[in-house]
């Protein structure tokens, strides 16, 4: 009687998530427990809504293992697109319930009932004038709590089949629970909705963690993913689950797992049959063509595009569960899951290859047009346009690396390379300044010699300054010829910039250096103080955190600790709201913190300081060697306060380092001078050494599956180099293994 219908087969909603394999067996180490709670009364419904791979049908097989209510699975399929077909699965899927949980059918009248529809659902508009009422009649005559497990409900999308699941479900007992899962919301649940008995589950609550992550890999027999590679396979992936089980096979398989592309390999494959199959040719050309974009704003995509509908197209795409989320709730901007972006646009460019680039030119212009800079340089970088590019980010580098979009910088000047950055010898300028504060000092060296005796008689580039005086503050700030040198370079760039230009703070600051290296500190100090200014002013948070700090360095030297709270919060500030963490200027800003720290007998805000600083004093290196001695000899200070000598020692021996590269610091050899016999005298009792900053360079690495070789590789050193390095770390922090090391460096505060 029951087979009279076509429906899914007995086993439910494990045998239905066969079509999302391989999720379903690999996203089962989610503890779903969270959101299962969220199906306790008063709800009457869950809405679990994520496009396809984000595991929605293992859910829904932990939701009927864990409830403790009478699971009723109803795994919906293409034949449930007609109504009574539809009707039919759900009344089949109550009665396999009933009878399973009865174990027989002798005496239990609901399931015959059930099982009566399933067989005979009636036709037209008989199912939903008579079959759906008496199901829902018998839906509400179960006489104990259960939970309806609706899976690939996107099936029942057609308005009539909506009618038949919301008149069969309209009365869910107190107790009872429907959950329905698709790549789309229901229309169906409105009505609960607007009665505030619906809980809704989306994308994010479904991604996967680091922690799951790890299972994942370790479930399917690749090797362990470590805490590290987690984070960053995280970012790639955004926790989508289809996307973390396939980098564990490529993983298992001995690939790279934080290579995995969209457009390449089991990815593509997966997003082709699961995600794309179903559109037309019209909808995925749109699509493609929409993916030049990120984010995806519909004014954008007509314009470029050519067309007046793409906000509307957008909408549809949304609609069919594609990997593609809105931005805001008015839908003015959208973008695709980043996996799902590069299959797209590697199918832009197999098909029409010329297309994409045009499309990307074409964006390039309206960007320019617009001032938006920084997504005109991702569009002409696509479009392979670098010489165009190159003039770009020059004019905008400083600017969004002050924003705190640091990384946007990197990737530039990445993808430019070196060929197209030594075409244009402004941006020349900003590869060797951006090398110097980031602590690469062979690299900024490398571009100050190609610079050599360059000129530059091009247009002037709008927020770059002169190029004779941007050429000459690189000068200043990488301090290559002594203080002399350096005094007669600052001089210049400061005459050469106008008293109007972008650039004038950090003229003023790297003036200040000299004048106070100098002797003249008077000098430095109105030097710093309007540096401070005008940086403020500008949005330049690098100078006004470095400005700021030199004046609290003056005004504790002076025992004016007002002004010196006052400007050293300007500072840390500043370093919060850029996002300058990890970065030389902040460094420094927390060195003097410390100093306020101990003047303050708050001894434990002074190690904390002191801890994130020496972490942190890797990127002052001698590229910046005023910085890299500032920084240093308020560390030696601190830990000679806080009783460490063995600390202080270590640190002499670095700015020892730094003075033998460049020789000619003026007033601050003097102070290391002082510094030097305050260390001999406290230097009776001595601790372990502090990890040096090729130690701290390598210790992130100890938390990955990374062998020495491996290390040595993406440190550009030999193995045994490395494996000394690996020694020197485990003796200082006092252990003896990789994971000991690991834990003890977090306890301290080296990482994390």
């Amino acid at each position: 009687m029951e087979e009279t219908h076509p429906r899914p087969s007995d086993s439910g909603v494990a045998d239905a998530s066969r079509r999302d394999a391989p999720i379903s067996s690999f996203a089962a180490p989610a503890d779903r427990s969270a959101i299962i709670r969220r199906g306790r009364p008063p709800m009457s419904a869950v809405s679990v809504v994520a496009p396809a791979g984000y595991g929605k049908t293992v859910l829904l097989e932990q939701w009927a293992g864990r409830d403790g209510r009478l699971g009723i699975p109803v795994p919906l399929s293409a034949a449930d697109a007609d109504p009574a077909t539809l009707t039919a699965s759900v009344a089949a899927a109550f009665a396999r319930a009933l009878v399973n949980e009865a174990g027989t059918a002798d005496g239990l009248g609901v399931h015959v009932e059930f099982a009566s529809i399933a067989a005979h659902p009636g036709s037209g508009r008989s199912v939903l004038a008579r079959t759906a009422v008496r199901l829902q009649a018998l839906i509400v005559a179960i006489d104990r709590p259960f939970v309806v497990l609706v899976d690939d409900a996107d099936h029942a999308a057609a308005d009539a089949c909506q009618d038949v699941l919301e008149v069969a479900f309209a009365r869910i007992p107190p107790g009872s629970l429907l959950v329905v899962a698709g790549r789309i919301r229901q229309p169906f649940l409105s009505r609960l909705r607007v009665a505030g008995r619906v809980a809704d589950v989306g994308a994010a609550d479904l991604a996967l963690d680091a922690v799951e992550m790890r299972r994942v890999f370790d479930g399917v027999g690749a090797p362990t993913l470590s805490e590290a590679d987690a984070v960053r396979l995280r970012e790639r992936t955004e926790g989508w689950a289809a996307g973390i089980a396939l980098a564990a096979i490529i993983a298992r398989d001995g690939g790279d797992p934080l290579g995995v592309l969209g457009d390449d390999g089991p990815v593509a494959e997966f997003l082709q049959r699961a995600v794309v199959a179903s559109l037309s040719a019209d909808e995925l050309s749109f699509a493609r063509e929409s993916a030049v974009f990120d984010p995806i704003v519909p004014a954008e995509c007509d314009a470029v595009l050519g067309r007046t509908d793409s906000a509307e197209r957008l909408r549809a795409l949304e609609s069919r569960g594609l990997l593609l989320a809105p931005l805001d709730v008015r839908r003015t901007a959208y973008r695709y899951h980043p996996l799902f972006r590069e299959f797209l646009l590697g199918g832009l460019a197999r098909s029409e290859p010329s297309r994409e680039r045009e499309l990307h030119r074409a964006a390039a212009r309206r960007c320019e047009d617009g001032g938006r800079l920084p997504p005109a340089i991702d569009h002409l970088l696509a479009a392979g346009d670098r010489e165009h590019a190159a003039r770009l980010v020059a004019e905008c580098a400083f600017r969004s690396g002050e924003s705190g979009d640091r990384a946007a910088v990197d990737r530039w000047l990445g993808d430019l390379g070196d060929a197209a950055i030594a075409a244009f010898p402004p941006l020349m300028v900003v590869a060797g300044w951006w090398a110097a504060l980031d602590g690469r000092p062979r690299e900024a060296d490398r571009w100050d010699d190609l610079l050599g005796s360059r000129t530059f008689a091009g247009p002037a580039v709008p927020g770059f300054p002169p190029f004779a005086s941007a050429r000459a503050l690189l000068r200043v700030l990488l301090w290559r010829h002594g203080l002399g040198g350096a005094v007669h370079d600052a001089t210049c760039a400061l005459q050469r910039e106008p008293m109007s230009g972008e650039w004038r703070d950090h003229a003023l600051l790297l003036h200040g250096w000299t004048l106070r290296l100098g002797g003249d500190p008077a000098g430095a100090l109105a030097e710093f103080e309007e540096a401070c200014r005008l940086a403020a002013v500008a949005g330049h948070a690098t100078t006004l955190v470095l400005s700021a700090s030199e004046l609290a360095r003056f005004a504790f030297d002076a025992g004016a600790r007002a002004d010196a709270d006052r400007h050293l919060d300007r500072a840390l500030g500043a370093v919060d709201a850029a996002g300058l963490d990890g970065t030389a200027a902040a460094c420094l800003a927390r060195a003097v913190a410390a100093r306020r720290a101990l003047r303050r007998y708050d001894r434990s805000a002074a190690e904390r300081l002191v801890t994130a600083a020496m972490r942190d004093r890797g990127a002052c290196t001698y590229a910046v060697p005023v910085l890299a001695v500032e920084v240093r000899i308020e560390l030696c200070r601190a830990h000679l306060a806080l009783g460490d000598p063995a600390a202080a020692a270590h640190l002499l021996h670095e700015i020892d380092d730094v003075l033998w590269l460049r020789p000619g610091l003026g007033a601050l050899e003097g102070a290391v001078d002082d510094l030097r016999e305050d260390v001999r005298r406290n230097s009776a009792v001595l601790g372990p050494s502090p990890l040096t900053p090729a130690e701290l360079r390598l210790l992130p690495l100890l938390q990955t599956h990374l062998t020495i070789a491996e290390i040595a590789a993406r440190l550009f050193v030999s193995r045994n180099t490395a494996g000394t390095q690996i020694g020197a770390i485990y003796r200082k922090l006092g252990v003896t293994t990789r994971s000991a090391a690991v834990e003890r460096a977090a306890e301290v505060g080296l990482l994390g």
